[in-house]
């Protein structure tokens, strides 16, 4: 792995090179990178403004890279730095993961005020949590003032993704006939602002339908509160709303406010330091000697339904004990 101290040269200076170097250095698992990435995360220096952190989620299908590479172009075209960090699905079993989004935005990825990172979640929502935070520090220190992270989509992913950014934003279909499905399966407690993608062509109708359905219904959810999640349409293909998109992130960064914002940063701190503690832990668990000796035994006992789970894990934590 590269020289620390010529990471930090390399990232203040915004090579790319450095920044995926650093990047892999903080997303591995071997104990002696993470000592080396938090001498490295302790080394770089902060932006003067805050850099503007967006999380993107939506279903498998919704058009998530072609938006993101719609805005990013826009964004780039204004004069921003972006980075793009594309949380990919990892096997649970095998660790293998797809990480095709430079595919998928083939503009944004030659463009070079533009950052394409797609990153393995590596089956744990733990390796979530530290893996793109500290990638997003590696790229906030590189001078990109938009980080936008991309999540798989499904699963307990968004919510951790919408726990370290500013605004999250969820992209839905009107073809889909679950816009308000989504709303229950509580994407309402987490979007800030909600898009209705491929709102183009014969679709551009419904699409208008279906957001002033998701709106009246958000309205009604919400009541008299500080922020309703505004819903728009827009269409990453074509381009047609995604600065209207745009906009109403800035909006909702606007009513955050100084304080808001910095309150919101302060408390996601203290959320990803817990969430360092508990990878962490976990890491420590997986490579107790102790552990080890004993984890075929449980595992064949449980599988056999000799051992019940409570106990097989009492037996676990035990032998963690004695190392």
């Amino acid at each position: 792995m590269a020289d620390v101290d010529d990471l930090v040269d390399g990232i203040a200076a915004g090579r790319r090179a450095a920044v995926s170097r650093a990047i892999t250095l903080v997303e591995s698992s071997r104990p002696e990178h993470r000592a080396e990435a938090r001498h490295l995360l302790a080394r770089l220096t902060a932006p003067g403004e805050p850099t503007v952190r967006v999380g993107i989620s939506g279903l498998p299908g919704v058009g998530k890279s072609t938006f993101i590479e719609a805005l990013g172009g826009r964004l780039t075209a204004a004069g921003h730095r972006v980075g793009v960090l594309a949380v990919d699905p990892s096997s649970s079993r095998t660790g293998g993961s797809v990480l095709g989004d430079k595919t998928r935005m083939p503009d944004l990825a030659v463009d070079q005020h533009a950052f394409i990172r797609p990153s393995p979640s590596a089956g744990t929502l733990g390796g979530v949590a530290r893996a793109t935070s500290q990638a997003m520090l590696v790229l906030e220190a590189a001078s990109y003032d938009v980080v936008l992270v991309e999540t798989v989509g499904v699963g307990q992913s968004e919510i951790t993704v919408a726990g370290m950014v500013d605004t999250f934003l969820f992209l839905t279909l009107a073809r889909t006939g679950d816009q308000l499905q989504g709303i229950k399966r509580g994407i309402l407690e987490i979007a800030d602002v909600i898009a209705v993608n491929k709102a183009d062509g014969e679709h551009e109708a419904e699409a208008r339908v279906a957001a002033r359905e998701l709106a009246g219904a958000l309205r009604m959810v919400h009541g008299k509160a500080a922020w309703a999640p505004p819903v728009v349409t827009c269409s990453g293909l074509t381009g047609a709303g995604v600065d209207e998109v745009w906009g109403e992130v800035l909006a909702h960064r606007d009513r955050l406010g100084v304080a808001g914002l910095a309150d919101r940063r302060a408390h996601q701190q203290l959320d990803f330091a817990w969430a360092l503690v508990r990878d962490e832990l976990e890491q420590r668990l997986r490579r107790s000697a102790p552990v080890r000796a004993v984890r075929e035994q449980v595992r064949e006992q449980v599988l056999r339904g000799e051992l019940p789970a409570v106990e097989a894990a009492d037996r676990i934590l035990a032998a963690y004990d004695e190392a």
